[in-house]
């Protein structure tokens, strides 16, 4: 739980966020706020808000106890539904913003104070973020086994790519 939370720090989540994360992730059983915060040492305020944000995320969600009125949580535990709903998250709050400026700007790419380079720059940058944004929709659609295949091949794919492109992989395949 302790490396969870490390690595979520790196991926700019809070630390405690990712630690309650691994608890719930690794419990057999739902977990009250209570048990969490005594199992992991943590305030019962930071818990509470933690839990928020992992229910914001829909990594967590609340589930009722027979007989037990307060709220219990569990987490999402197939691994391949976390990582889709990560990766939507953080679109939504990094990627869309982005998208939604670099089309702004486009908007005024024609106007004559723009250097021609910049606005070359601004029409790399739409390229791209399209590109990655089609990307996205279409992984969203690939069965997670087929992505677990390609995962595996590797650089194999890469080799591939210069196969079918016939030059080393620097003539772009369509």
């Amino acid at each position: 739980m302790l490396r969870w939370g490390d690595m979520g720090g790196q991926w700019g989540v809070n630390r405690s966020v990712a630690q309650i994360h691994a608890l719930l992730f690794l419990s057999d059983r739902p977990l009250t706020a209570e048990d969490i915060a005594d199992k992991l040492g943590m305030a019962r305020s930071n818990v509470s808000n933690s839990l928020r944000e992992l229910l914001a995320w829909k990594l967590a969600w609340r589930v009722p106890v027979l007989g037990d009125r307060r709220d219990h949580y569990e987490a999402e535990t197939d691994l391949w539904q976390m990582a889709t709903k990560v990766a939507q998250g953080r679109k939504e709050r990094e990627i869309d913003p982005m998208v939604a400026a670099i089309r702004a700007a486009m908007a005024h790419a024609d106007d004559p104070r723009i250097s021609p380079a910049v606005r070359q720059r601004l029409h790399s940058m739409h390229d791209f973020m399209n590109t990655v944004e089609g990307w996205y929709q279409q992984m969203l659609n690939v069965p997670p086994a087929q992505i677990m295949t390609l995962i595996r091949m590797g650089s194999k794919v890469v080799g591939l790519l210069k196969f079918v492109s016939g030059k080393g992989g620097k003539k772009e395949i369509e």
